[in-house]
């Protein structure tokens, strides 16, 4: 007897990605002409096999597929990737229209990223999507018609027994109005659905197409919720969000009681709880709790109060996720003075008792460093102005980091993990004052403070005295730990004209 058979997948989720898998083999063996597609497509499909979609952006793709160079390529200057993703999305759309119609399965790599996702495409009562089941013994159709007298027997038991249902309850019809019994909200085995691909984003409480975020990330609609209403933001009667770049996060609320059940696989996550409160805080806090498989997260938790301030947007950052021994992470959200509800709902793939690092960069787009690091673009702050005057800035090996500013009196608030203590790189360069910069002059035209969390890290700081313009500079603080909202307040205080940073890194000591 032959060994050579394909063994069955492990779960529902290996056998969802084995035909994601064949479908993106299909649609390669049909790019075969065209050797840059092909490239660029079986490159998208490794990193998303491998759960390396954070390398799916323009500087890797640029580097690693078609031959750039690591320490000279400018997306700005250089379109290549992107030249090249519009091809492949046309060529992709031209497939499905045509040989590619009737697959169960369609690839699409959404405008604005390059992380595939895979359509799955469900039968009409027209074209089924399997053929009819047959009698393992006769190969007639399953639902041959039964001898009368069978029906009449089911009938009859089923009377008895309503009969006797009725009896037992002393003959009395159940009140209309009766809520039926909750739901066990923990399965009793392992997930009988695909596990979900992480990292995994959700905008709660929407049900459009899937969205982009600034960094190129995609964000899909409301899942695996389970109760709950929904609601969605007026822009003109509440207002712009605030301390955030993508206020598309904030769009829209699950809210009431509600929870979700997440399949993941065994191993570790982070979380991220997005949140915002268009409501002026009450004489009574506002308050609910947030759960995570019945260990608190969040208890007595008031929006307004963590992001100090209405209309601005909140981030809780949780690390050490797991999935119980179901397979399923349940997050509930519970009432306690008010209704709870969230926005926007992030797992990612996690770090043993340490945070993901953090990297932001003072531009409106991302980018990517010599040792292949992202960062995303300008997010978490409050007041300031940005500017991008894109000089030739020395001392480092990576000058693109410096390409841009945020400058004026501003503030970041940027979300960790409370357990942990962590260390703050901040990046500068004199971008403005100088001699061979635009706003001549030195030292002493630009003083300024910063503070975390009320605690002073630098006084009287002159970028321009200690590095000369146009020269990256970096200053290392450690140790610092989060308030009890989860948060680093990074402040920026004039003295002598404006504040500035170019880029912002903070790390996890735990790691």
């Amino acid at each position: 007897m032959s060994n050579n058979r394909q063994s069955e997948p492990d779960s529902p989720r290996d056998a969802s990605t084995a035909e994601e898998r064949r479908e993106l083999e299909t649609v390669a063996a049909a790019l075969s002409n065209s050797s840059r597609l092909l490239r660029l497509l079986t490159y998208i499909g490794e990193k998303y096999f491998l759960g390396e979609t954070d390398k799916l952006h323009e500087y890797e793709i640029a580097t690693e597929v078609f031959g750039r160079s690591r320490t000279t390529f400018n997306a700005g200057e250089d379109a290549i990737v992107r030249v090249e993703a519009h091809r492949l999305r046309k060529r992709l759309k031209e497939y499905y229209e045509g040989e590619g119609k009737d697959h169960s399965i369609q690839l699409t790599i959404p405008p604005g990223t390059y992380i595939p996702v895979f359509v799955r495409r469900f039968a009409t009562p027209e074209s089924p999507a399997d053929p009819e089941p047959v009698s393992p013994d006769s190969g007639s159709p399953w639902w041959r018609p039964f001898p009368w007298w069978l029906y009449a027997s089911v009938a009859l038991t089923l009377l008895l027994t309503g009969i006797g249902i009725y009896m037992l309850r002393g003959g009395h019809a159940a009140t209309p109005n009766r809520p039926a019994p909750p739901a066990s909200s923990t399965p009793s085995s392992v997930p009988t659905q695909p596990y979900a691909a992480v990292p995994l984003r959700i905008l709660a409480g929407y049900f459009g197409k899937p969205r982009i975020d600034s960094a190129g990330q995609v964000w899909l609609p409301d899942q695996y919720f389970v109760g709950g209403g929904t609601w969605n933001r007026t822009e003109e009667a509440e207002g712009t969000v605030r301390r955030t770049s993508d206020p598309l996060l904030f769009e829209h609320w699950r809210n009431g009681d509600f929870s979700y059940e997440i399949p993941l696989r065994p191993g570790t996550y982070e979380l991220h709880l997005y949140f915002v409160s268009a409501e002026p805080s009450a004489s009574s806090p506002p308050t609910f709790s947030v759960t995570a498989n019945e260990k608190p997260l969040l208890s007595a938790f008031d929006v307004n109060s963590d992001a100090l301030g209405g209309n601005i947007a909140d981030e809780r950052v949780f690390r050490d996720i797991h999935p119980a021994a179901d397979g399923f992470l349940n997050l509930a959200f519970s009432s306690e003075r008010v209704p709870p509800s969230v926005n926007a709902i992030e797992i990612l793939p996690g770090l043993p008792h340490s945070q993901r690092p953090i990297r932001i960069v003072m531009q409106p787009t991302s980018f990517t460093d010599h040792n292949g690091n992202f960062w995303q673009p300008d997010t978490y702050y409050l007041g300031g102005y940005t500017r991008q005057p894109r000089l030739p800035v020395t001392g480092t090996s990576d000058p693109g980091l410096y390409a841009g500013e945020r400058y004026g009196n501003f503030s970041y608030a940027i979300p960790v993990d409370t357990r942990d203590q962590y260390t703050l790189i901040l990046h500068f360069a004199e971008l403005y004052f100088g001699p061979n910069a635009p706003g001549g002059g030195g030292v002493g035209d630009r003083i300024f403070r910063v503070m975390c969390n009320g605690n002073t890290l630098l006084d009287s700081f002159d970028i321009y005295s200690q590095a000369g313009s146009l020269h990256g500079l970096t200053e290392t603080f450690y140790h610092l730990s989060p308030t009890a909202q989860g948060k680093l307040n990074i402040t920026f205080e004039p003295i002598v004209n404006n504040a500035t940073v170019s880029a912002i890194e903070v790390v996890d000591e735990s790691h």
